[in-house]
Formats: C-alpha cells, structure tokens, sequence
C-alpha cells in the first residue's frame, strides 16, 4: 500500500479535533486507501487497535447495518471502555439515515469520526443539515503527476526523463489501480471505462433518478469532446437538435450537477479579473481524469489541448486554489487561480509552433499589471523562454514546481 502524503498530511492536522472528517472523491481515486493508512497513522500514536472502528459499508459482511438504528445499535456494543474511539466509515451513503446516527455518535461518545463518500450532493445537503459548522471536507483526486513518479519509482521502475513520462501520465491518468502494476493502454482504458460505468450506474443514475440514460451520455460525450470549451445549455441544445433529438435546456443543466456530484466532472465559473467578480455564464467543465475522457471517447491527439487544460486544472484543485476562468477585457485567461493572498494566472497550449500562437498566449497575460506569477505552459521542449516576466514552462516540469504549491 503505497502512501499519498499530500492527503494524510492535511488530515492529520485535523486528528482529535471537533470536527467529523469527511473525505469525498471520484469512486477509485484512493478513499479506502487513505482511510487505511489514517489507521496506521493512529495506530504509530499509540492508538491501540481495538480503540478504531473500521466499516467499509459496500462491503456485504456489513450488509445488516444498512440504517442508522443498526449502525447505532452496532456501535454502541463496540465501545466499552471511558477512552476515545476513532470511528472510520467508508461510503457512508449506502446507510439509510447515516447522518442522525453520526450526528449521535458525537453526542453520545467519545469518539474521533471520519467518513468518505462517492457524492457530493449527499454529503453536502445532509451534513448540512445535521452537522453545521462541525466537518472539514478533504476532496481526494486521482494521482497527480508527482505522485505518479513516486508510485513508479516505489515499484523499482527506471525513470530517465520526465517530458516521456509526463507522456505517459497524460494517456493514462491518475487512477492509482492503473499505476501499482503494467497495463497497456487498451487494458487502462478498459480499467477506467469500467469505473466510469460504476459511477454513471451507482452515483449518478440511481442516487437522482435519472430516466434518460441515453441522453446522459450523450450530455457526457459532449462534456468530454469539448473539454476547456466555452458553455452554454443553449449551445448543446442546438448541438443535440442538428442531430434530431430534442433537448431541454433544464435537462441539461439537471444532468450536468448530477455529473458534477459523483465528481466526474468539475466545473468553472468565469472571473472578471479587472472588476474581481465572478461571472454567472459561459462556464467551462472539465473532467476528473484525462484517462476517464479517452476511456468514454477513445483516443484522439485533436483535444490534446483540452487534456493540457484538465490536467494543469486538476493539479490546482489538489494544492486548494480556486480555479477560474479568467477575463480581462475581450480575452480570455484559462486559470485565475487564488489561495490565501496567493494568485497564479496560468495559459496552457500545446505547442508554441508559430508566433502568432506565441502572442495570442502570452498577450493576456502581459497585459494584466499586478506582481502575481503568470505562466505558460506548454509541452515545448526546444524553448522556454520568459516575456516580461511571463514564464514559458513545460508541462511537465509546471506539475513539479514547489512555488506555487
């Protein structure tokens, strides 16, 4: 079981702390896991074994505790003894009522509680309610390049240059299950597709409903064929009547917050980087893995672009900026990251082949006259050149800068 201390690390701050922890992500972007290593974490602080409590509630020897009066009941039997327990519960949403019964565990006991979940819309809505003011939330994504490097060099695996292994990493993604052995990339692409049915079925369909599951994936190829496009429930409408099939506007948007809450798509609103708003149209989605687009759509070099886009996005959102999609006038900025009093504004290109790309890419950035770091990120090799402070940067060595993290 290979560590990923970029999460463990922001957890353990919060260890014997008033708050229920709770840990979301995309099914397979390593909950269980990270809930496996907090127990060897509690269990090096002297923590003995009997004190954690660990249920995993898709699993069916916990079949029974299916409601919050036997999750109770169960519970209440474990603890024996005037001493603090560490309740760990994974996929908590399979309990029916789950948030009364951890609502009463914080009454009842003294106890240290920490919970995952596959949907967002579950969570959110019910700890809302139940719990106010009393959880922290630790969203946990696919593996980031750097981890990738750190999976592989684990498994004694010879690393040489990381442009060819960034190219790796951007055919694959960051599934941990795809990078604790070899695959190919039909077989990796197989892998993902399987987790991407999972989660359409269990986390999206079933958990809202949804009747038309024929359109749902239409609406997710569509996310998936434009990724770092522009949107509007309008435009797909219109994309879906050129292909005779009539859409409502309000179906669309429905189906998109459904995706959003299983977390296999994330969106961004735009920011008005002069007037410092956000601005409410023209979003843009991206989804939660590049491997999950050519799982769905198949491989195809022509949206490399957009790939570039998902993966720089997805590195922002694990070191806890808000990401936005820039505007500064007539132009568009494809991040405006901010954290804190930090702000990074970031274009992505694939290749800076001609000057006339090498103008639109950096122009937006010139023009903006603050101190912040403004980047371009590229997966050009032959020059990396700054512009008046505007840094030109591969990929690659972008995901393993330590400034801006």
């Amino acid at each position: 079981m290979l560590t990923r201390n970029l999460y463990i690390n922001k957890i353990q701050h919060y260890i014997d702390k008033p708050f229920v922890k709770v840990i979301t992500g995309i099914r397979r972007s390593g909950k269980s896991t990270i809930l496996m290593l907090l127990s060897k974490d509690l269990m090096s602080r002297g923590i003995s074994k009997d004190q954690i409590i660990y249920i995993n509630f898709e699993s069916f020897r916990n079949f029974n505790l299916s409601d919050a009066i036997s999750l109770h009941t169960h519970i209440s039997s474990k603890i024996s003894a005037p001493k603090r327990y560490y309740l760990i519960f994974d996929e908590i949403q399979e309990v029916n009522n789950w948030e009364k019964a951890i609502n009463s565990f914080m009454v009842d006991f003294n106890v240290d509680i920490y919970i995952t979940g596959s949907n967002s819309n579950l969570l959110s809505s019910e700890l809302a309610t139940y719990l106010a003011g009393r959880y922290i939330e630790f969203h946990i994504f696919p593996l980031s390049f750097k981890e990738y490097l750190f999976f592989k060099k684990e498994r004694k695996r010879e690393i040489t240059d990381n442009y060819k292994e960034f190219e790796i990493y951007l055919r694959t993604g960051g599934f941990p299950v795809l990078h604790i052995s070899d695959y190919s990339y039909d077989t990796a692409y197989k892998i993902v597709f399987d987790i991407y049915s999972s989660v359409i079925l269990r986390d999206t369909i079933q958990r809202n409903k949804i009747r038309d599951i024929e359109l749902l994936e239409r609406v997710v190829k569509y996310v998936f064929d434009n990724i770092g496009s522009k949107f509007s429930g309008k435009k797909v409408a219109d994309y879906f009547k050129s292909q005779y099939r009539k859409v409502d506007i309000n179906t669309i948007y429905n189906y998109l917050a459904a995706l959003e809450s299983a977390f296999i798509i994330h969106k961004l609103n735009r920011f008005d980087v002069k007037g410092k708003e956000i601005l409410k149209t023209q979003e843009k989605y991206f989804a939660a893995d590049s491997a999950l687009i050519y799982a769905v759509m198949g491989y195809k070099d022509r949206i490399i672009a957009g790939v570039l886009e998902n993966i720089v996005m997805l590195e922002l959102l694990r070191c806890d900026y808000k990401v936005f999609v820039g505007k500064l006038h007539n132009t568009e900025i494809d991040f405006v990251a901010i954290k804190g009093n930090k702000t990074l504004y970031i274009q992505v290109s694939y290749l800076l082949a001609e000057q006339s790309t090498i103008e639109r890419e950096f122009k937006p950035l010139l023009e903006i006259k603050d101190n912040y770091p403004k980047y371009v990120v590229t997966m050009d090799t032959l020059w990396q050149d700054n512009i008046e402070g505007v840094r030109h940067i591969h990929i690659a060595d972008f995901l393993l800068l330590n400034e801006y993290q």
